[in-house]
């Protein structure tokens, strides 16, 4: 059985770690580096690090602060923010990120999933999808730019799409769920799952140490991602890796 990951996210603003609510109200907690080697510390599978607003800035990701995370890490590490062209996903490999997560760029232009999972293998190719619920609840469309623009396409039929084009993992954010604490979107998490056949990452809503084992025992999701509880130490990974090892969750202690 494949071992289930816990993956704390790092969103980074102008090189601090923030987190806000629905993707907005951004509280500053930290630099980036010394939390990621903490964490590195602490247990974590991997260390997802979101440039939150270099997409909307129209800029690229800091190359620095991934260098210099990249370094005092042993676990992998997943960047996404602002990455438009195989140049961007080629600098930011060479500065020691293990895999890449786009998100519109993908969805702007679909080949450059293709062309990416070519040069570089598709498992450094992670595909971050941003779901929201249709207002006549008949499933859930895509939505890009941190959540501004909802691009009417199909999550479901997305997810399918890019695995295709050749990636090898998706990051799927409940745009609903985000920053509510209120748990997984096990709806939205199943429905992605049942639709692929590559790894998915579950991100959003996540607030209480049961909700990592719901959305384990509820949906076929490699892996739970988290940040606020992580960063304020409501929870230590420690905690949730005993806690899902005792209720028989497999998991790297």
């Amino acid at each position: 059985m494949l071992t289930k990951r816990i993956i704390p996210c790092l969103d980074v603003n102008m090189g601090r770690v923030v987190k806000g609510i629905n993707f907005v109200n951004l509280k500053d907690v930290g630099d980036p580096v010394k939390i990621a080697e903490f964490y590195n510390e602490e247990g974590a599978d991997e260390i997802v690090f979101l440039d939150i607003t270099a997409t909307s800035d129209g800029r690229s990701t800091m190359i620095d602060v991934v260098k210099r995370t990249a370094e005092k890490i042993f676990i992998p590490l997943t960047v996404g923010g602002g990455i438009r062209t195989l140049e961007d996903f080629r600098d930011i490999l060479a500065a020691g990120a293990d895999k890449i997560s786009i998100n519109s760029s993908a969805v702007k232009e679909p080949t450059l999933v293709k062309r990416a999972a070519e040069r570089f293998g598709s498992q450094c190719v992670v595909v971050a999808i941003d779901g929201r619920k249709r207002k006549d609840n008949t499933g859930w469309n895509v939505v890009i730019a941190g959540g501004r623009i909802d691009t009417g396409l199909d999550a479901i039929e997305w997810a399918k799409k890019v695995e295709k084009l050749g990636a090898g993992e998706i990051l799927l954010t409940s745009m609903d769920a985000d920053g509510t604490k209120n748990g997984y979107d096990l709806e939205l998490t199943s429905a992605i799952t049942s639709g692929v056949n590559i790894p998915v990452i579950a991100s959003g809503g996540c607030g209480t140490i049961d909700h990592f084992y719901e959305v384990f025992d509820k949906t076929n999701c490699d892996a739970a991602l988290a940040a606020s509880l992580f960063h304020y130490r409501e929870l230590t990974i420690k905690d949730v890796k005993e806690y899902l090892k005792e209720k028989g969750v497999s998991v790297r202690i």
